[in-house]
């Protein structure tokens, strides 16, 4: 009986966290959409993945995402 009510809490906190984790992702979409892309998501991006080039700074990247979202010419580096 304790397995199967352990069993069922952990099942329970597995479907809670798949659900906030699935809650941040939905607000960073909006976010995205609404107020454009976020600075020190990329900057965070650009470390892990891009060590060896310098990161845009802050105008260089509103420029670029205005750019992209905009007039739809730009790609994504990934």
């Amino acid at each position: 009986m304790l397995k199967q009510a352990a069993a069922a809490a952990e099942a329970a906190l597995s479907t809670a966290s798949d659900l906030l984790q699935a809650g941040r992702y939905m607000a960073r979409g909006v976010r995205q959409q609404l107020v454009g892309a976020d600075y020190g998501a990329y900057l965070a991006h650009m470390a892990r993945t891009h060590p060896d080039q310098d990161p845009m700074t802050y105008e260089a990247f509103f420029r670029e995402r205005q750019e992209a979202r905009f007039n739809s010419r730009t790609g994504r580096c990934c």
